[in-house]
């Protein structure tokens, strides 16, 4: 099956986008998130739930882009 340069660029788009929107989200929790725990170390299992939060947005753009290259 051959892909179209345009149906390529759209997936690694869709993954691309999703990977940098990833990146920043987790730029900002992290710091948040050590501050938080060297004033109340009770907030270990809130500061991992919402570190793996943004992930999903990575797992959405990967699912988007196999629909994109399965229908291409």
């Amino acid at each position: 099956m051959q892909q179209s340069a345009v149906t390529v660029l759209s997936a690694a788009l869709a993954i691309g986008a999703a990977a940098i929107a990833t990146a920043w989200a987790q730029s900002r929790i992290g710091p948040a998130a050590a501050a938080s725990l060297a004033e109340k170390p009770e907030l270990t299992g809130t500061s991992l739930i919402m570190l793996a939060i943004p992930e999903t947005i990575l797992i959405l753009g990967f699912v988007i882009a196999f629909m994109i290259l399965q229908r291409g």
